[in-house]
Protein backbone atom coordinates (compact mmCIF):
# COMPACT_ATOMS: atom_id res chain seq x y z
CA UNK A 1 0.00 0.00 0.00
CA UNK A 2 1.39 3.40 -0.93
CA UNK A 3 0.70 6.71 0.73
CA UNK A 4 -1.59 7.62 -2.17
CA UNK A 5 -4.02 4.96 -0.91
CA UNK A 6 -4.71 7.16 2.11
CA UNK A 7 -6.48 10.51 1.78
CA UNK A 8 -6.72 12.67 4.90
CA UNK A 9 -8.90 15.55 5.99
CA UNK A 10 -9.50 17.94 8.85
CA UNK A 11 -12.45 20.05 9.91
CA UNK A 12 -12.37 23.60 11.21
CA UNK A 13 -15.62 24.60 12.92
CA UNK A 14 -15.89 28.36 13.36
CA UNK A 15 -18.07 30.28 15.77
CA UNK A 16 -18.24 31.76 19.26
CA UNK A 17 -21.64 30.10 19.66
CA UNK A 18 -20.05 26.64 19.44
CA UNK A 19 -17.55 27.42 22.18
CA UNK A 20 -20.15 29.00 24.46
CA UNK A 21 -22.53 26.09 24.08
CA UNK A 22 -25.34 28.18 22.61
CA UNK A 23 -25.18 26.06 19.46
CA UNK A 24 -24.63 22.30 19.53
CA UNK A 25 -22.56 21.18 16.57
CA UNK A 26 -24.26 18.71 14.22
CA UNK A 27 -21.79 18.91 11.35
CA UNK A 28 -18.76 17.05 12.72
CA UNK A 29 -20.48 13.68 12.93
CA UNK A 30 -22.10 14.07 9.53
CA UNK A 31 -18.80 14.99 7.89
CA UNK A 32 -17.02 12.07 9.58
CA UNK A 33 -19.67 9.62 8.35
CA UNK A 34 -19.65 10.89 4.78
CA UNK A 35 -15.86 11.03 4.50
CA UNK A 36 -15.54 7.49 5.86
CA UNK A 37 -18.03 6.25 3.27
CA UNK A 38 -15.91 7.92 0.58
CA UNK A 39 -12.55 6.56 1.70
CA UNK A 40 -11.26 9.78 3.29
CA UNK A 41 -9.87 9.74 6.84
CA UNK A 42 -11.00 12.60 9.08
CA UNK A 43 -7.90 13.00 11.25
CA UNK A 44 -8.49 16.20 13.21
CA UNK A 45 -11.24 18.63 14.23
CA UNK A 46 -10.65 22.11 15.65
CA UNK A 47 -13.16 24.65 16.92
CA UNK A 48 -12.14 28.31 16.89
CA UNK A 49 -13.87 31.58 17.79
CA UNK A 50 -14.93 34.33 15.40
CA UNK A 51 -11.45 35.88 15.52
CA UNK A 52 -9.53 36.29 12.28
CA UNK A 53 -6.07 35.57 13.66
CA UNK A 54 -7.30 32.34 15.26
CA UNK A 55 -9.01 31.21 12.06
CA UNK A 56 -5.99 32.03 9.90
CA UNK A 57 -3.55 30.22 12.20
CA UNK A 58 -5.70 27.10 12.45
CA UNK A 59 -6.47 27.02 8.73
CA UNK A 60 -2.84 27.38 7.68
CA UNK A 61 -1.78 24.62 10.08
CA UNK A 62 -4.48 22.22 8.89
CA UNK A 63 -4.21 22.83 5.14
CA UNK A 64 -0.47 22.19 5.27
CA UNK A 65 -0.94 18.91 7.13
CA UNK A 66 -3.93 17.25 5.42
CA UNK A 67 -5.16 16.64 1.90
CA UNK A 68 -8.42 18.49 2.49
CA UNK A 69 -9.83 20.94 5.03
CA UNK A 70 -13.55 21.54 5.51
CA UNK A 71 -14.77 24.59 7.39
CA UNK A 72 -18.22 25.32 8.76
CA UNK A 73 -19.73 28.59 9.90
CA UNK A 74 -19.12 32.30 9.53
CA UNK A 75 -20.23 32.96 5.93
CA UNK A 76 -23.50 34.78 6.64
CA UNK A 77 -24.53 38.47 6.44
CA UNK A 78 -23.60 39.73 9.94
CA UNK A 79 -20.51 41.51 11.23
CA UNK A 80 -19.13 38.41 12.94
CA UNK A 81 -19.27 36.34 9.75
CA UNK A 82 -15.60 36.76 8.95
CA UNK A 83 -14.65 33.39 7.49
CA UNK A 84 -14.26 34.66 3.90
CA UNK A 85 -11.91 37.44 5.06
CA UNK A 86 -9.92 35.01 7.20
CA UNK A 87 -9.55 32.52 4.35
CA UNK A 88 -8.47 35.33 2.04
CA UNK A 89 -5.86 36.38 4.60
CA UNK A 90 -4.64 32.79 4.98
CA UNK A 91 -4.13 32.49 1.21
CA UNK A 92 -2.88 36.05 0.79
CA UNK A 93 -5.57 37.07 -1.72
CA UNK A 94 -8.15 39.89 -1.70
CA UNK A 95 -11.80 39.27 -0.87
CA UNK A 96 -14.26 41.00 -3.18
CA UNK A 97 -17.90 40.91 -4.24
CA UNK A 98 -17.87 38.13 -6.81
CA UNK A 99 -19.96 38.68 -9.94
CA UNK A 100 -21.67 35.30 -10.10
CA UNK A 101 -22.54 35.35 -6.39
CA UNK A 102 -23.91 38.88 -6.66
CA UNK A 103 -26.12 37.86 -9.59
CA UNK A 104 -27.45 34.75 -7.84
CA UNK A 105 -28.21 36.51 -4.58
CA UNK A 106 -29.56 39.63 -6.26
CA UNK A 107 -32.05 37.58 -8.29
CA UNK A 108 -33.10 35.59 -5.25
CA UNK A 109 -33.81 38.66 -3.11
CA UNK A 110 -35.59 40.40 -5.98
CA UNK A 111 -37.86 37.38 -6.41
CA UNK A 112 -38.66 37.50 -2.69
CA UNK A 113 -39.34 41.24 -2.78
CA UNK A 114 -36.49 41.99 -0.39
CA UNK A 115 -33.77 44.60 -0.60
CA UNK A 116 -30.37 43.29 -1.61
CA UNK A 117 -28.72 45.50 0.99
CA UNK A 118 -25.12 45.80 2.09
CA UNK A 119 -25.44 43.15 4.78
CA UNK A 120 -26.85 40.60 2.33
CA UNK A 121 -24.20 41.48 -0.22
CA UNK A 122 -21.58 40.35 2.30
CA UNK A 123 -22.54 36.77 1.39
CA UNK A 124 -21.28 37.43 -2.16
CA UNK A 125 -17.76 38.27 -0.95
CA UNK A 126 -15.30 35.53 -1.93
CA UNK A 127 -11.51 35.27 -1.92
CA UNK A 128 -10.07 35.85 -5.37
CA UNK A 129 -9.59 32.57 -7.23
CA UNK A 130 -12.33 30.70 -5.38
CA UNK A 131 -14.69 28.21 -6.99
CA UNK A 132 -18.35 28.17 -6.01
CA UNK A 133 -19.90 25.48 -3.86
CA UNK A 134 -23.56 25.55 -4.87
CA UNK A 135 -26.16 26.05 -2.16
CA UNK A 136 -29.55 24.65 -3.25
CA UNK A 137 -31.11 25.54 0.11
CA UNK A 138 -30.58 29.30 0.46
CA UNK A 139 -28.55 30.24 -2.68
CA UNK A 140 -25.63 31.96 -0.84
CA UNK A 141 -22.62 29.94 -2.03
CA UNK A 142 -19.80 28.34 -0.18
CA UNK A 143 -16.44 28.25 -1.91
CA UNK A 144 -13.33 26.17 -2.48
CA UNK A 145 -9.82 27.52 -2.70
CA UNK A 146 -6.74 25.34 -2.79
CA UNK A 147 -7.50 22.28 -0.68
CA UNK A 148 -9.96 24.17 1.54
CA UNK A 149 -13.75 23.88 1.25
CA UNK A 150 -15.69 26.61 3.04
CA UNK A 151 -19.29 25.82 3.93
CA UNK A 152 -22.16 27.15 6.01
CA UNK A 153 -22.70 26.22 9.63
CA UNK A 154 -26.45 25.59 9.34
CA UNK A 155 -26.63 21.77 9.23
CA UNK A 156 -29.00 21.29 6.26
CA UNK A 157 -27.03 23.81 4.19
CA UNK A 158 -23.69 22.27 5.25
CA UNK A 159 -24.96 18.86 4.18
CA UNK A 160 -26.22 20.12 0.82
CA UNK A 161 -22.90 21.84 0.11
CA UNK A 162 -20.94 18.75 1.12
CA UNK A 163 -23.02 16.67 -1.30
CA UNK A 164 -21.78 18.95 -4.08
CA UNK A 165 -18.14 18.82 -2.95
CA UNK A 166 -17.68 15.09 -2.38
CA UNK A 167 -17.84 14.01 -6.05
CA UNK A 168 -14.93 16.35 -6.85
CA UNK A 169 -12.53 14.87 -4.30
CA UNK A 170 -9.79 12.29 -4.60
CA UNK A 171 -10.63 9.27 -2.48
CA UNK A 172 -8.47 6.59 -0.93
CA UNK A 173 -8.82 2.96 0.09
CA UNK A 174 -11.89 2.55 2.22
CA UNK A 175 -11.53 1.37 5.80
CA UNK A 176 -13.03 -2.04 6.51
CA UNK A 177 -14.24 -2.87 10.01
CA UNK A 178 -15.32 -5.82 12.08
CA UNK A 179 -16.78 -5.88 15.58
CA UNK A 180 -15.96 -8.56 18.13
CA UNK A 181 -17.95 -8.84 21.37
CA UNK A 182 -15.97 -9.34 24.55
CA UNK A 183 -17.38 -10.47 27.90
CA UNK A 184 -14.62 -8.75 29.87
CA UNK A 185 -14.16 -5.16 30.95
CA UNK A 186 -11.35 -3.01 29.60
CA UNK A 187 -9.37 -3.49 32.82
CA UNK A 188 -9.10 -7.21 32.09
CA UNK A 189 -8.01 -6.89 28.47
CA UNK A 190 -6.08 -3.60 28.38
CA UNK A 191 -2.59 -5.09 28.39
CA UNK A 192 -3.22 -8.01 26.01
CA UNK A 193 -5.21 -5.77 23.66
CA UNK A 194 -2.28 -3.35 23.48
CA UNK A 195 -0.03 -6.26 22.52
CA UNK A 196 -2.39 -7.27 19.70
CA UNK A 197 -2.45 -3.70 18.40
CA UNK A 198 1.35 -3.48 18.44
CA UNK A 199 1.60 -6.77 16.56
CA UNK A 200 -0.78 -5.51 13.87
CA UNK A 201 0.22 -1.88 13.18
CA UNK A 202 -1.64 -1.83 9.86
CA UNK A 203 -4.91 -1.97 11.79
CA UNK A 204 -6.69 0.35 14.19
CA UNK A 205 -8.28 -1.39 17.16
CA UNK A 206 -10.84 0.43 19.30
CA UNK A 207 -12.45 -0.73 22.53
CA UNK A 208 -15.82 0.54 23.71
CA UNK A 209 -16.90 -0.36 27.27
CA UNK A 210 -20.48 -1.18 28.21
CA UNK A 211 -22.21 -1.66 31.56
CA UNK A 212 -25.55 -3.45 31.85
CA UNK A 213 -26.11 -2.57 35.50
CA UNK A 214 -24.38 -5.69 36.79
CA UNK A 215 -21.17 -6.21 34.88
CA UNK A 216 -18.85 -4.58 32.38
CA UNK A 217 -18.22 -5.85 28.88
CA UNK A 218 -16.47 -4.41 25.83
CA UNK A 219 -17.14 -4.10 22.12
CA UNK A 220 -13.87 -4.36 20.22
CA UNK A 221 -13.78 -2.93 16.70
CA UNK A 222 -10.92 -3.71 14.31
CA UNK A 223 -10.41 -1.46 11.28
CA UNK A 224 -8.08 -2.07 8.35
CA UNK A 225 -7.80 -1.31 4.66
CA UNK A 226 -7.39 -4.93 3.54
CA UNK A 227 -9.28 -8.12 4.35
CA UNK A 228 -5.97 -9.87 5.01
CA UNK A 229 -4.93 -7.41 7.71
CA UNK A 230 -8.42 -7.47 9.19
CA UNK A 231 -8.55 -11.29 9.31
CA UNK A 232 -5.10 -11.55 10.92
CA UNK A 233 -5.90 -9.06 13.66
CA UNK A 234 -9.29 -10.58 14.41
CA UNK A 235 -7.73 -14.04 14.65
CA UNK A 236 -5.11 -12.73 17.07
CA UNK A 237 -7.84 -11.00 19.02
CA UNK A 238 -9.84 -14.23 19.36
CA UNK A 239 -6.75 -16.07 20.63
CA UNK A 240 -6.13 -13.28 23.15
CA UNK A 241 -9.71 -13.42 24.44
CA UNK A 242 -9.53 -17.20 24.80
CA UNK A 243 -6.33 -16.83 26.84
CA UNK A 244 -7.92 -14.19 29.10
CA UNK A 245 -10.93 -16.47 29.61
CA UNK A 246 -8.67 -19.41 30.46
CA UNK A 247 -6.74 -17.35 33.01
CA UNK A 248 -9.97 -16.17 34.59
CA UNK A 249 -11.25 -19.73 34.80
CA UNK A 250 -8.00 -20.99 36.27
CA UNK A 251 -8.01 -18.24 38.88
CA UNK A 252 -11.63 -19.01 39.79
CA UNK A 253 -10.72 -22.71 40.29
CA UNK A 254 -7.78 -21.72 42.50
CA UNK A 255 -9.93 -19.41 44.60
CA UNK A 256 -12.42 -22.20 45.29
CA UNK A 257 -9.79 -24.76 46.33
Amino acid sequence: MTHTDIVTAAMLAIGDELLSGRTKDKNIGYLADMLTLNGIDLKEVRIVPDEQDEIVAALNALRAKYDYVFTSGGIGPTHDDITADAVGAAFGVPVTHEEKAMALLGAMYQARGLEFNEARQRMARLPEGSAHIDNPVSIAPGFSIGNVHVMAGVPNIFQAMLDNVLPTLRTGSKMLSRSTPCNFGEGDIGGPLTAVQKAHPETVIGSYPKFDGQRYSTDIVVRARTEEALDAAVAALEVMLAEVAARREAKADTDTD
